[in-house]
């Protein structure tokens, strides 16, 4: 499989680079045969990715055109700048929609509800876990080449966060957690999904949408009107909003002052990669270095030690 998606990630930015040169030089037709040329191809990757069987994308007319018949787009409305209806666009695209709705470093499962639930998406939980690493190793393969990365958010040792993804242009000191961040983001997440539902009416009749903002609501105090009967309707996404903002502004001060400490020694101790990927920690270190009888680590200053295997 590894094989596979890098000669596809080869193949996709070999095309791009195509449809740039044909842009420039007004080719329009080669450009538009070129760009179909390239959704076949992100289209592969995406089933490769998350296991789809092979078969005509959602997005592809009988007769092969890209764009389909006319008027297909359409099924999916816009939800908040978003189109609705996530099986016209891929899973990278679903995932970078919802991070860029939530704005905040996000576990997969909430990322997936977001997208099911504000973005018409067809997300699930389970389908993200490699995907981080692909954009990994398509970033090694060719730096910068995409206009965006899904990348880990940093732990304070400037090593990849279990589970928790960001957007490669996003600010440094947004992509790293302190130890206030996981409260600050999830705070951040709910006010974004209150006024989501606040400004989209369809979206505030959707039950899905009412759930997820029903259980955010549950984890900040004064989001319910009243705590005995919270459950017996769904919240306002006002009052959400306000309750969450309240508190963000208790615990956004020393936690800006964190993440820009840690922003700060990631820009000068983290190359390019290490810096949207993380660092190796020791614990890979040790792993991939077994010699023999003896387990060889490096530490974040290049000291090593030895000890012998267990």
């Amino acid at each position: 499989m590894s094989d596979r998606l890098d000669e596809l990630e080869r193949r996709i930015d070999g095309l791009r680079a195509g449809v740039r040169t044909a842009m420039r030089a007004k080719d329009t037709a080669t450009a538009r045969t070129l760009r179909a040329e390239l959704r076949a191809a992100e289209r592969a990757w995406d089933a490769l990715v998350t296991g789809d069987l092979p078969g005509a994308a959602p997005d592809e007319s009988p007769d092969g055109s890209p764009d389909g018949p006319p008027g297909a787009r359409a099924a999916g409305a816009s939800v908040g700048g978003a189109p609705r209806g996530g099986a016209l666009v891929t899973v990278r695209e679903q995932v970078h929609q919802a991070l860029t709705l939530l704005a905040a470093p996000a576990q997969p499962r909430l990322v997936a509800a977001v997208s099911e639930a504000l973005l018409g998406g067809t997300l699930r939980g389970s389908r993200l876990t490699s995907l981080r690493r692909d954009e990994e190793r398509s970033f090694a393969s060719s730096p910068y080449g995409r206009p965006y990365y899904l990348c880990a958010a940093l732990t304070d040792r400037l090593s990849p966060a279990r589970g928790l993804l960001t957007v490669s242009t996003w600010p440094l000191e947004r992509r790293v957690v302190g130890p206030l961040s996981p409260r600050v983001d999830f705070l951040t997440c709910a006010m974004a999904v209150a006024r989501q539902l606040g400004a989209d009416p369809l979206a505030a009749l959707d039950p899905r949408a009412l759930r997820l903002l029903a259980r955010m609501a549950r984890n900040i105090p004064g989001a319910a009107a009243d705590a005995d009967t919270a459950d017996l309707g769904p919240p306002d996404p006002a009052r959400v909003a306000e309750a969450a903002a309240r508190e963000l502004a208790v615990h956004a001060g020393r936690d800006t002052r964190d993440r820009a400490e840690l922003a700060g020694r990631a820009t000068s101790q983290l190359d390019d990669r290490s810096r949207l990927f993380g660092a190796t920690t020791l614990i890979t270190v040790a792993r991939d270095a077994v010699v023999g009888d003896t387990v060889t680590t490096s530490g974040p200053a290049g000291d090593t030690a030895t000890r012998g295997r267990r």
